[in-house]
């Protein structure tokens, strides 16, 4: 049984999705304002953030940050009642692991928390915890990127990106490709999200190291 925070200031969505996680079998604790929803996921007891923007005093969007710059790998699903592409990718370049927007159906949010928690439950231990292709090196436990022997700072989201393509050197991976396997959203597949991920992984670890094949996508050169 999992524990989910639900860190929500509306005393009626945070009582409808704390109904109906505890209805699905999980346990649950609630914070009203981002500084107690952080001390408690910092406190390492819940399993999942329900994580919304609009929270008095300390943001979500400080909350994240606050979360993330301590080392934390705790999925947090941002929920939130703005839904333009800014602050979707905003929230995702954060290190949110997933975006669901108000009003929702509380199926489409179970499902996405329950994904989440297969994830961070599934089987590690023969997954390799070190990519390495030419002069680049992913260490996946410690989140560590290094470039010809220099370490890079990488946000979560580019983090991902650059593991799903390094991962299939060589390959050419589509936008829709990468926007399911980094992002694994509804996101429009005429979106540019990917291309300015892209844009800014390239100034980070070197522009010719991310080719450009037009009209397919994006591979990660091996020599």
């Amino acid at each position: 049984m999992s524990t989910i925070l639900i860190v929500e200031d509306e005393e009626r969505i945070a009582s409808f999705v704390e109904k109906g996680l505890r209805s699905a079998g999980h346990q649950t604790v609630v914070a009203r304002d981002g500084a107690t929803g952080l001390a408690i996921a910092e406190a390492g007891a819940c399993d999942l953030v329900v994580l919304d923007i609009g929270l008095p005093g300390m943001d979500g969007w400080e909350v994240l940050e606050r979360l993330r710059g301590s080392g934390s790998t705790l999925p947090v699903i941002m929920l939130t009642a703005r839904d333009s592409v800014h602050d979707t990718v905003t929230g995702l370049e954060s290190g949110a692991n997933d975006y669901v927007t108000k009003p929702f159906q509380f199926a489409e949010l179970l499902a996405r928390i329950r994904l989440r928690l297969r994830e961070e439950q599934g089987p590690s231990a023969q997954a390799p915890h070190r990519i390495e292709v030419t002069d680049v090196v992913l260490d996946l436990r410690t989140r560590r990127v290094e470039v010809a022997g220099a370490e890079v700072s990488l946000t979560a989201r580019e983090f991902t990106l650059l593991q799903v393509l390094m991962e299939h050197p060589g390959q050419v991976l589509s936008r829709e490709q990468l926007l399911g396997q980094v992002w694994d959203t509804d996101f429009d597949p005429r979106s540019n999200v990917v291309d300015v991920f892209v844009r800014t992984l390239r100034r980070k670890i070197g522009a010719d190291r991310i080719e450009t094949v037009r009209g397919m996508g994006y591979r990660f050169v091996r020599e």
